[in-house]
């Protein structure tokens, strides 16, 4: 069985327009907010999804009121936002599958083949990956000597040679969730947003003996992610010529 967890708590400050006072993740493409395409993208039912609210709550909660979730009431980043979405699930015992509410691009096949690779595997984390010729500021996924996940560097964070790698982290992974559970605590700010990455959970888990996997696929437009106008209306033109 596997649950989802969808982070749509942020502002969106660099989309911010005259009049447009929205959560990034109620922005419109096509006329259907962002959250819409991700959610109706997701391999799980409502009742199996968790949408993390923030920013303007309001607007969310009214469009998608069938929809558990949880509040994160300060941005102090990704891995914080996923511990706000513990509590919502309860004593659940099975895989979760997390997701960013702003990349209305990624398939319903791309979703479902993570699962499917994750749950093959047997591993504890499996990150997915992916490799796109558009100039996106994500993090690095790191390989061992093996070929084997080593960790994930945020792209402000990357020295010269890690921004050379151009395997990049989708932001998405699937994650046994009482495993994550316990990993989440040790989580650190020591980073240049002095914020809690989700990106370092997976290596905390390699850490302590777990299995962490990589399922890469050559993602292309699918990775990009809604943080601009320009994005915005270049997603646009991608759904549109999708349908």
């Amino acid at each position: 069985m596997t649950k989802s967890i969808v982070l749509a708590a942020g502002k969106g400050t660099r989309l911010a327009e005259e009049g447009i006072d929205l959560p990034k993740a109620m922005r419109t493409a096509l006329g259907k907010p962002l959250l819409g395409w991700v959610l109706d993208a997701l391999p799980t039912g409502r009742e199996d999804t968790v949408i993390v609210v923030g920013y303007k709550k309001e607007y969310i909660l009214r469009a998608f009121p069938d929809y558990p979730h949880a509040e994160q009431a300060e941005q102090l980043g990704t891995g914080h936002a996923v511990m706000c979405a513990v509590p919502a699930l309860g004593d659940y015992d099975g895989d979760v599958l997390i997701c960013c509410g702003d990349m209305p691009l990624v398939r319903p096949e791309t979703y479902a083949a993570l699962v499917k690779d994750h749950r093959r595997s047997g591993a504890a984390c499996t990150v997915l990956s992916g490799v796109s010729q558009e100039p996106l500021p994500f993090g690095r996924v790191l390989r061992d000597g093996d070929g084997g996940f080593d960790r994930i560097v945020e792209d402000r964070d990357c020295t010269p040679e890690e921004k050379a790698c151009r395997e990049l982290n989708s932001g998405i992974l699937a994650v046994d969730f009482k495993k994550m559970v316990s990993a989440l605590s040790l989580l650190r700010t020591d980073n240049a947003q002095g914020e809690y990455y989700l990106t370092d959970l997976p290596r905390i888990l390699k850490d302590r003996g777990e299995k962490v996997r990589v399922c890469a696929r050559n993602m292309g437009e699918e990775l990009i992610g809604v943080n601009t106008p320009a994005q915005l209306a270049q997603v646009e033109g991608i759904l549109r010529a999708r349908s």
